[in-house]
């Protein structure tokens, strides 16, 4: 009934996601989200922490790509000091922005994976475009006005989802 919001994997953190893990699987590219899933929505300084990752990615060779529902304007602000590229204004849990990045990185399906914190639209994004996902905790409990009520539907979702599907649990990395 819900398996269109299933992740493939649920991790801890998106630090906790390996250049290993990730060419092991065949996974040459990620798409993530910006709020809550790369920084806290209310800091955009993001923290020593995700640099480290940023950096882990781009000596492996791994493009970062931020996929998000904000304004260009917002997530160039953002992200600006971290120098990922980016799809703003992405339509989330449409596929449209999705798309886009995949053009970018001119990868197969199966060589891309999107990381983000919600089911409703991260994970309903990157199922709906045909590309895994990465299902993360939120970096922060509390949520931006536009956030709230999707989380509300996503609890009862998620409950759904680990009911039906003994498999889904959270890791700490995706192997």
């Amino acid at each position: 009934m819900f398996s269109k919001y299933k992740p493939t994997w649920m991790v801890d953190a998106i630090y906790k996601i390996t250049p290993a893990q990730l060419k092991n699987l065949g996974i040459k590219a990620v798409l993530t989200d910006l709020d809550n899933t790369l920084i806290a929505w209310n800091n955009p300084d993001g923290t020593e922490e995700l640099l480290d990752w940023i950096l882990e990615m781009r000596n492996a060779g791994i493009p970062v790509v931020v996929v998000s529902n904000n304004s260009s304007e917002r997530v160039a602000r953002a992200i600006d000091k971290f120098e990922l590229t980016y799809v703003a204004r992405a339509l989330k849990p449409l596929a449209v922005g999705m798309n886009r990045a995949k053009k970018m990185l001119n990868l197969s399906d199966d060589e891309i994976v999107m990381i983000g914190d919600q089911i409703m639209t991260d994970i309903r994004a990157a199922n709906r475009s045909g590309i895994r996902s990465i299902l993360v905790k939120p970096i922060i409990e509390t949520d931006s006005w536009k956030t709230r009520f999707n989380r509300f539907w996503e609890r009862k979702i998620m409950a759904y989802l680990l009911a039906h599907n003994p498999d889904m649990g959270w890791r700490g990395g995706i192997e």
